[in-house]
């Protein structure tokens, strides 16, 4: 993999889909935790006002003093915010739910889609230099999802192997060229990947079928399964890499992250 210089800048994903329960909690985190294994420095920013990348990294709301409101709302530097957690090289913006009311707060800020690529141009006060910026979203096209894509280099799109799975598909790929035509002329889908896949089911397979006939090469060829470690390993505030490595959701997202440096490093 290529080295990224002092002087390079992290790259940023944001990780949306606008439908719920589609795996993009526990994309981010096992992303994130899959390419510190990499030896990557990570990033997870949680734009999601339930916390729940917070949570299943087990840190506590009451120990969530600045969170990612202050980063939009109040002006908090991105090195206040952002904290260690258990996952060595892995750092967290938690969020809480005042983060609901950030889209009401900042309506008369003009440059309100901007505010998270603002924060971000602060990364090099961090105690480590960032390579990768994992911006978890909520399930909603709002404004902070504007505002995650607005300070991203690409959108990946989790995709639930599930009847209706490509419906509303469209209009989030609507949205990532409303905002390259207006905001973010550099944003791309950085992929789309298949989560909850059980192969035993027909429905899966035809999902799978229907993604690649329809996306094509942006769909990744890693496959997440449905696996009983990766819905456990948030109970126990731990991505599912550390919770158990050898699960196949682990070995998946470690294929993942594989992928994506793949890419990378053909793109560079």
């Amino acid at each position: 993999m290529p080295e990224f210089t002092p002087t390079s800048k992290p790259r940023v994903i944001a990780i949306a889909n606008q439908k719920g329960g589609v795996g993009k909690t526990t994309t981010t985190i096992n992303l994130g935790t899959a390419l510190t294994m990499r030896g990557k420095t990570v990033l997870i920013i949680d734009l999601d006002p339930q916390g729940n990348a917070s949570t299943g990294l087990g840190m506590a709301p009451e120990t969530r003093s600045l969170t990612t409101y202050d980063l939009l709302v109040e002006n908090a530097a991105i090195a206040d915010v952002s904290r260690e957690t258990s996952v060595e090289n892995l750092f967290l913006a938690p969020a809480t739910t005042d983060l609901s009311s950030a889209d009401i707060e900042l309506m008369s800020n003009s440059r309100r889609v901007f505010r998270l690529r603002a924060a971000l141009t602060q990364l090099n006060a961090l105690p480590k230099r960032v390579d990768y910026v994992l911006v978890d979203c909520p399930p909603s096209l709002n404004l902070l999802t504007v505002n995650a894509m607005v300070a991203a280099d690409s959108v990946l799109v989790p995709l639930q192997s599930e009847f209706f799975a490509l419906e509303g598909l469209s209009q989030l790929l609507l949205s990532v060229r409303e905002v390259r035509e207006t905001a973010n002329p550099k944003l791309r889908i950085e992929g789309i990947v298949l989560t909850m896949y059980d192969r035993r089911n027909n429905l899966s397979r035809q999902v799978e079928e229907d993604a690649r006939e329809n996306l094509g090469e942006l769909v990744f060829k890693t496959i997440i399964p449905r696996n009983v470690r990766v819905s456990e390993a948030p109970s126990f505030a731990m991505p599912v890499l550390r919770y158990d490595p050898s699960s196949q959701g682990s070995q998946a997202y470690l294929g993942l992250a594989d992928e994506i440096l793949e890419r990378h490093e053909l793109v560079a």
